[in-house]
């Protein structure tokens, strides 16, 4: 159960770094993909940055904390950075996003960033 404890929390802490770095890089195709799209007129860049620099800095935390504190520190910033996709969640339902995009992508990635704080809690 170690391994993917760990396994599991690296992944997840490597996906919001990629996450980042996507909405730095690839702004308004990174929101269309985060549900809610980047009006085309609008000036949407400062705030699409500011979410990449929030979500990268968030993965390469979750990474310091596991390797110079260990699972136990992980598993309460996996709670904790829960909240994240579960907002996530209803923030694309409130502006018009889709249900699947809702449900299949943030509630699926709360659930699973659950699961891993639960693991990690575990081991």
């Amino acid at each position: 159960m170690t391994v993917t404890a760990y396994t599991l929390a690296v992944v997840l802490d490597l996906f919001i770094v990629f996450i980042g770095a996507r909405f730095l890089l690839q702004p308004r195709p990174s929101a269309a993909g985060y549900g809610v799209p980047a009006e085309p007129g609008g000036d949407a860049g400062a705030y699409l940055t500011v979410k990449g620099l929030r979500d990268g800095t968030l993965g390469v935390l979750g990474l310091a904390l596991l390797v110079f504190v260990g699972a136990r520190a992980e598993a309460w910033f996996m709670l904790c950075a829960a909240i994240i996709p579960l907002v996530d969640t209803l923030i694309v339902l409130r502006h018009g996003g889709t249900k699947a995009v809702a449900f299949g992508v943030h509630f699926a990635t709360a659930v699973v960033v659950l699961v891993s704080a639960g693991l990690l809690f575990a081991v």
